[in-house]
């Protein structure tokens, strides 16, 4: 369950009223040309225009017969320890995080190590919309239309040796720049690793944009990840560096509290974070819980990734 298109409906009945009001605000200044670049497919775009550019909502509303969340939702109600611990906290202290220049290490196990620009990254890149659930360990999720471009197109530039077994990432450390960084609450920098199979599979995402818009700087601007079978910190925001290893890389945090965070983290509602169930959550801007799915909801596409791998110990 990847990308459902249902049958074509007025926007007016698909679109949350804030972006609904944008995008008209925005045809309202006579912005030509936007037509052009709208999603699913931004053709050979290699970058995008400044957040609010677009104003508009992509052409399917529905992933899996769900309602998108409201772009004031996702941009309002954060997970962004560097810039706060609150959930209001990254958008309000957002503005202090510079995204540009912007630069990306990719090392390791590679035929074609380097230090490359935002725009290095880019250039070869079709960017296209893809909508998945987000889902979090304190039991609550949302549904995304991310904009971005497959990690394994971008991994397979660079060459992998036959010794990179997993891949690393390493987000932006500076407290001047990233408020939550002067405070011990985890151990600078933020790090995430995966299974180079997981980093391959055609569902894992790099992204750089939401809603049509370039990415909010409280969602993890310029440069993050999202891996939508797993749980969210795996998500890993703001990245400035991607390494390729051969050993299982340190992840922050697994290694905080190794008893309640694992290293897969893959979303499995019989397998209780210590302190809260994980058998149900709740979709922001919804009063009542739902039931948790076996792997966020795309078992049929990754669950062969861990056959044979006991997931109440391997979590």
């Amino acid at each position: 369950m990847l990308i459902k298109r249902p049958e074509p409906i007025a926007p007016s009945e698909i679109t949350p009223e804030s972006v609904y009001q944008a995008r008209r605000r925005f045809l309202a200044l006579g912005a030509a040309g936007a037509g052009a670049l709208l999603l699913p497919r931004l053709a050979g775009a290699a970058t995008l225009p400044p957040v609010g550019a677009f104003g508009t909502l992509p052409s399917q509303a529905l992933a899996g017969g769900e309602a998108l969340t409201p772009l004031d939702s996702i941009t309002s109600y954060c997970n962004f320890y560097e810039l706060g611990t609150g959930k209001s906290d990254p958008a309000r202290n957002a503005e202090s995080l510079r995204t540009s220049p912007w630069r990306v290490r990719i090392g390791g196990e590679v035929a074609r190590p380097g230090d490359y620009t935002l725009e290095d990254i880019l250039q070869p890149h079709t960017l296209e919309e893809r909508i998945y659930r987000l889902r979090c360990v304190e039991a609550w999720s949302m549904v995304v239309p991310w904009v971005g471009f497959p990690l394994a197109d971008l991994l397979k530039r660079f060459e992998p040796t036959s010794r990179a077994k997993y891949v690393a990432f390493t987000t932006l450390y500076d407290p001047e720049q990233m408020p939550g960084q002067r405070r011990s609450v985890l151990e600078w920098p933020y790090r995430e690793g995966l299974r180079i199979d997981e980093a391959m599979h055609p569902l894992t995402l790099l992204a750089v944009g939401l809603y049509g818009q370039t990415l909010p700087k409280q969602n993890g601007a310029p440069l993050r990840l999202v891996v939508p079978w797993k749980y969210g910190f795996k998500s890993i925001k703001s990245i400035v560096a991607i390494d390729l290893v051969e050993s299982q890389p340190t992840t922050t945090w697994n290694q905080m509290q190794s008893s309640e965070y694992g290293f897969y983290a893959n979303v499995n509602p019989a397998v209780d974070h210590p302190r809260w169930s994980q058998a149900r959550e709740r979709r922001i801007g919804e009063f009542f819980k739902r039931d948790t799915l076996a792997f966020n909801g795309y078992a049929e596409q990754v669950a062969g990734l861990y056959r044979g791998m006991d997931l109440r110990r391997q979590f």
